[in-house]
């Protein structure tokens, strides 16, 4: 899912003045953990949860029902910034340029409706400037499709504006199939070699087409309340595959960004957000909160769940939240509960 762009603007300090005195924001909790029943009351989410990592150790709240610290869950578009490492992984290992174009990995792949993969760069892919339309737009995110299929459904639309920023998942499922013309290896298997097994994640994985949830897990629900726990993980693909657990995205996002996966040289073009005017980077985006701190990281919306994490550019402090349903109804909550967390607290 694309980043909340419009979050800088809302109010977060009335946001954070809203909070009514409840038995979860007793003055000793951390403000993070008396927002987060508004996810549920406010948002109506079935129930949220939230993981803090900080260097003093590891911080757990939920709220509402159905939600355990060790559960599984879809992780959505947060898949992006696993496949923008594993990416930026191999260009270290000059085993491709971001400057190659997906003609030169993909040959005849990406023509149509004015669409060229001829002139079309990897670094476009990443950065969603290559205006590739949005696959999911068509298939609303339920339509369980193949990498090809995905990208044909893209090419029967004419480019949005190639070199502006332009979010589309059909970018990622592009760089799905680059990874596997590379190495010869799907990404799934790329990113479990080279990021999941590494850090010891021991609850992510790349589903493929299993449609169940690795237990533990809770339930899933569509905004209108429908049970949407079982899922066909080929409705996103490389864009949204997913499945993983709080602390494992805690320790992803820590150890990407403190410099464990990436080399310092990749690790700042994965931050460069010119090419989109400071709105996405590749597979991390930025966002700058009313007391001056800018964390990254990325959210991700599948079926049954949303998901962010955000974190210092040093990765020395993480946030993950998730509820089990598709959307915040309240979008000043996300806002608000990031400033809780990473703004300093006032007496």
């Amino acid at each position: 899912m694309p980043p909340l762009r419009t979050l800088l603007a809302v109010p977060v300090s009335l946001a954070l003045l809203a909070l009514t005195p409840t038995a979860s924001s007793a003055p000793s909790d951390p403000p993070t953990d008396a927002i987060l029943p508004l996810l549920v009351t406010r948002g109506d989410a079935p129930a949220a949860a939230l993981l803090a990592r900080e260097e003093t150790g590891t911080r757990y709240a939920d709220a509402g029902k159905g939600i355990a610290r060790a559960d599984h869950f879809r992780a959505g578009s947060i898949t992006k910034t696993f496949i923008a490492t594993v990416v930026l992984q191999l260009a270290a290992e000059h085993r491709l340029k971001l400057s190659d174009t997906v003609e030169q990995h993909l040959p005849g792949l990406v023509r149509g409706a004015g669409n060229d993969g001829r002139t079309m760069t990897l670094r476009a892919l990443l950065t969603h400037t290559s205006g590739l339309n949005d696959f999911t737009v068509d298939t609303k995110g339920v339509v369980p499709l193949s990498p090809l299929q995905a990208v044909r459904i893209a090419l029967t639309h004419p480019p949005a504006g190639p070199g502006r920023y332009y979010y589309s998942n059909t970018n990622y499922v592009l760089l799905g199939l680059v990874i596997k013309q590379v190495t010869g290896r799907t990404y799934a298997t790329e990113a479990e070699r080279r990021i999941v097994a590494p850090l010891g994640l021991t609850g992510t994985a790349f589903p493929g087409s299993r449609t169940s949830l690795p237990s533990p897990h809770g339930r899933a629900y569509a905004a209108d309340g429908t049970d949407v726990t079982e899922l066909d993980p080929r409705v996103a693909g490389a864009a949204g595959e997913l499945v993983t657990t709080l602390a494992d995205l805690d320790r992803f996002y820590a150890a990407l960004l403190g410099g464990r996966l990436l080399p310092s040289r990749w690790l700042r073009e994965m931050r460069d957000t010119q090419a989109t005017h400071g709105l996405y980077g590749m597979g991390l985006f930025p966002v700058k909160l009313p007391c001056g701190t800018t964390v990254w990281g990325h959210n991700g919306r599948i079926a049954g769940s949303y998901v962010r994490t955000a974190a210092t550019v040093d990765g020395r402090r993480v946030l993950t939240f998730r509820v089990n349903t598709t959307d915040i109804a309240d979008p000043d909550l996300e806002p608000a509960l990031l400033a809780a967390e990473f703004c300093p607290r006032t007496s």
